[in-house]
């Protein structure tokens, strides 16, 4: 879902306020602050873990009294301490207003009996988090598991745990289209190269799993040495065209979903929106305000030493606008999330530090 608003390209916006050649639109109470509004975050909690996949804001309208709040950000952590992929059972929670903490001590918001939480991360308004997983029981291939989809609420206590060996086969990421007493949640599933529907009823107690639907089918998905596993990722849906665009890692591009809301059929892939030299294994994808998509490119497919841990801004047309690198090394860009108002709204996953990026960009 996004808004379109007048916006120059990402890579130039976060080029002027990091170097400082610009200050920030409402950098301070003040007004003319010359120092940006930004806040450089560890991901890693008391229990040690590691990975930082999924981050996703905690919208406004959020009922309050529960652990988080509006403006809240949220990690999903992939590994465990000792760094074993598909091992990890926390989300974290930064309130970008508050103190911030060394390496070991990010405040847990969560903790899964289920290992593995993804970047299948979202918030809906009327108080609940939804959390994927994909579990491995040695960090191996050889070992992933199915996952799950767990519901949380605003107290960090699961009241839903959804499974299903088709619909839900290893939610990679997902988004959501939150409409308050009601919602869709389209999940990218990784072990069968798929994309699947839920559409759910929101109570005061939970979710309730009203109809599963797949919509698209025929990603490429191979196991990696480094990411583990290459599949479908990052989704951001548009709800004025009905369309879900899908970033496939190793497919390296950028494919269109149309009628997502109202498929009853699987596309086969969909067509390609954007595919393009400035791809690297993308991961993550989100709306920018203006209607631009942002992905980040994880280097595992199409890796240039030069060009490093990238989020891309493109138009749905396909155009190239802008690029920065999120690290110096590869393998850094991972989750993005992206909210409207509020004193922060862009919020970027280090991976190589295990750091979160919570920044406010111009209106």
């Amino acid at each position: 879902m996004h808004l379109r608003q007048p916006y120059t390209g990402l890579g130039a916006l976060l080029a002027a306020t990091l170097s400082f050649w610009a200050p920030m639109t409402q950098a301070a109470a003040s007004g003319n602050s010359f120092i940006p509004r930004l806040i450089n975050s560890t991901t890693m909690p008391a229990n040690g873990d590691v990975n930082p996949y999924g981050v996703a804001f905690v919208p406004a309208g959020f009922p309050s009294g529960g652990s988080i709040a509006p403006g809240s950000v949220l990690v999903s952590n992939f590994n465990n301490s000792a760094n074993l992929q598909g091992t990890g059972t926390t989300i974290i929670a930064l309130a970008p207003r508050g103190p911030l903490a060394p390496p070991g001590t990010a405040t847990a918001f969560f903790t899964s009996s289920l290992t593995g939480l993804s970047t299948a991360l979202g918030v809906l308004r009327a108080g609940f988090v939804v959390v994927g997983n994909v579990p491995t029981t040695d960090g191996t291939y050889g070992t992933l598991g199915q996952g799950a989809l767990q519901v949380i609420d605003r107290w960090g206590q699961v009241v839903n745990t959804f499974t299903d060996p088709v619909f839900l086969d290893g939610p990679w990421d997902l988004t959501l289209d939150d409409r308050t007493d009601a919602a869709t949640i389209f999940v990218s599933n990784v072990r069968s190269g798929s994309v699947a529907r839920l559409d759910v009823a929101v109570g005061a107690g939970g979710l309730t799993l009203l109809t599963k639907t797949l919509i698209a089918t025929g990603y490429s998905h191979v196991p990696n040495a480094a990411a583990l596993v290459l599949g479908p990722t990052g989704l951001a849906y548009d709800n004025t065209s009905d369309t879900l665009y899908l970033a496939s890692t190793h497919d390296n591009a950028v494919f269109a979903i149309s009628d997502a809301r109202v498929r009853t059929q699987p596309v086969n892939r969909g067509p390609v929106v954007f595919k393009s030299e400035h791809l690297r294994g993308p991961l993550a994808l989100a709306f920018a305000p203006n209607g631009h998509l942002l992905a980040a490119n994880g280097d595992a497919v199409n890796a240039n030493v030069l060009f490093p841990s990238e989020i891309v801004e493109f138009t749905v047309e396909g155009q190239f606008v802008s690029e920065y690198n999120v690290d110096s090394s590869q393998g850094g860009a991972f989750g993005i999330a992206i909210q409207a108002g509020g004193p922060f709204n862009y919020a970027v996953i280090d991976d190589v530090t295990n750091n979160l990026l919570v920044t406010q960009l111009p209106d």
